[in-house]
């Protein structure tokens, strides 16, 4: 399963799903094989062997044996043949029978799954405690927003113990922002199935919205079709998270699973955003990490009661503008041990921020009329400065430009415009 694996210019250990060779080797039973590519082939009516080996990303000499098996058993025929030993199947009457009854059973085609046992195995190999990022990584990783060396020097540590993190502060100081760039220092990429196999119970596991497939130049020349390397994930939950969400979702229509958030953030990071104003009482959330953040298990649930054991392999970050002590008791706060503030900018930091975002926007940037800001809105103690103040007060500036059909500049008329605005119903 481990294999010395190029990636860039190095050479490094990584967890790589071997090639099957054989229907054995699959890990599956043949009769769920059957199953698989009677569907297959009943969903597009005329199927060539080698467009369902492109569908199932199973081995084309394994779509050969099974094809033999439907053939024996009077569920498909041929239809002509099709060039470089391939043939056009099409299922007989009795196999439209037997795909409609598979249907009833569940409604899953495409990628064939790979056994649970496996999934939970590449979990152990590709844990998150393998990375280990520097201050360089970490600088490269937050590049384009300001991040201090107090809080550098505070979350590469975080994250090398892999045992998650509290960021807290003043809403607009860039918390989202920081924890979203922390997969930028990630160096290393990992196998994923499509979907796992347990007991007859199907779990898709890939999701497009959170997983980034990596470039085909990336993969290793030999390895199982029915896994995609990915980027180490980032799922985001907000105010829209539910208790629900972290179980195993069961459609009773196609009678399939989804995986839950935590099994598809597994290896990857887990940002809870805006922790404590979720719909549910964060106490029950926080209940049901407990044992999961001090073992490194989690337990799902399967529909027909069986409970499966599953690593709890990932960074997990709640990210919150209120206090941590006033959300979490005291032993909940021991099982996240690093507790970062992320605090207001300096009056430097400011000016950066707002001469980043002027370059990234085209806006000329003019230090006096910075400086007027600043005292005019912040020195006579009005309100605090905030990361987000400068991003939003140029893009203020610019839609009041392209209003008034100007070039954008910065200018004390301006800049009084957008904040009488921006600050509106706004305290310090």
């Amino acid at each position: 399963m481990v294999q010395q694996v190029k990636t860039g210019t190095q050479q490094q250990q990584e967890f790589v799903p071997p090639y099957p060779s054989s229907i054995a080797e699959t890990g599956l039973k043949e009769g769920f094989l059957e199953e698989l590519i009677l569907k297959d082939i009943y969903l597009v009516n005329f199927a060539m062997g080698r467009e369902i080996a492109a569908r199932t990303q199973l081995p084309f000499k394994i779509i050969e044996e099974i094809l033999e098996v439907l053939k024996r058993q009077l569920l498909i025929e041929v239809r002509s043949a099709g060039g470089l030993a391939d043939y056009e199947y099409t299922p007989t009457e009795k196999g439209r029978d037997r795909a409609r009854s598979y249907f009833d059973h569940n409604a899953y085609n495409g990628a064939c799954p790979v056994p649970w046992s496996r999934y939970v195995d590449s979990l152990k190999y590709q844990t998150i405690r393998r990375e280990s990022v520097t201050p360089r990584d970490l600088e490269v990783a937050f590049s384009d927003i300001m991040v201090n060396r107090r809080t550098i020097n505070s979350v590469g540590p975080a994250i090398n113990s892999g045992r998650g993190m509290f960021l807290f502060g003043e809403a607009g100081n860039g918390k989202t922002s920081i924890a979203e760039r922390i997969v930028r220092s990630f160096k290393g990429h990992i196998f994923i199935p499509y979907a796992v196999e347990i007991d007859g119970q199907i779990i898709r596991v890939y999701d497009s919205h959170n997983h980034q497939q990596v470039s085909a130049a990336n993969y290793p020349r030999d390895y199982d079709h029915r896994w995609v390397r990915i980027q180490r994930p980032c799922v985001v939950v907000g105010g829209e998270l539910t208790i629900d969400m972290l179980e195993l979702q069961f459609d009773y229509g196609t009678k399939l699973y989804e995986a839950p958030i935590q099994l598809k953030s597994n290896c990857g990071l887990l940002l809870i955003d805006d922790f404590g104003r979720q719909r549910i009482d964060h106490k029950s959330l926080l209940n049901r990490w407990i044992v999961p953040l001090e073992k490194r298990v989690d337990y799902l649930s399967l529909h027909t009661g069986k409970k499966l054991e599953v690593p709890f392999e990932q960074l997990i970050v709640f990210s919150t503008n209120l206090n941590p002590a006033d959300l979490v008791d005291e032993a909940f706060l021991r099982r996240i041990p690093y507790k970062i503030n992320i605090t207001n900018p300096t009056e430097d930091e400011f000016k950066w921020i707002f001469l980043q975002y002027c370059q990234r926007t085209g806006v000329p940037y003019n230090e006096e009329a910075v400086n007027y800001l600043i005292e005019s809105q912040y020195r006579s103690g009005k309100r605090n400065m905030r990361c987000c103040h400068p991003r939003d007060i140029v893009d203020q500036v610019v839609n009041l430009c392209a209003f008034l059909q100007t070039e954008p500049r910065l200018s004390r008329e301006y800049l009084d415009h957008a904040c009488a605005v921006y600050f509106a119903a706004m305290g310090k």
